[in-house]
């Protein structure tokens, strides 16, 4: 094997090495984005779910008040 072809494959094996490495910080980002956005839809539901007992605990007032 020459010496350039064996540079050209280490310059290929320290390119993937850069990307596998660039896609595991991003896959880690990712994974604590959607942590961060999983909890906001919990926070989200439960606020509607607080909502619509609300509303329910209205109806149901009224209608026992209109009886």
């Amino acid at each position: 094997m020459s010496i350039e072809l064996f540079n050209q494959l280490e310059q290929q094996v320290s390119n993937a090495v850069e990307a596998i490495e660039m896609l595991k910080m991003e896959a880690e980002e990712l994974r604590e984005e959607n942590t961060r956005l999983k909890q906001e839809h919990d926070e989200w539901e439960r606020r509607l779910n607080g909502l619509l007992t609300k509303f329910q605990a209205l109806e149901t007032s009224e209608s026992t008040s209109d009886a």
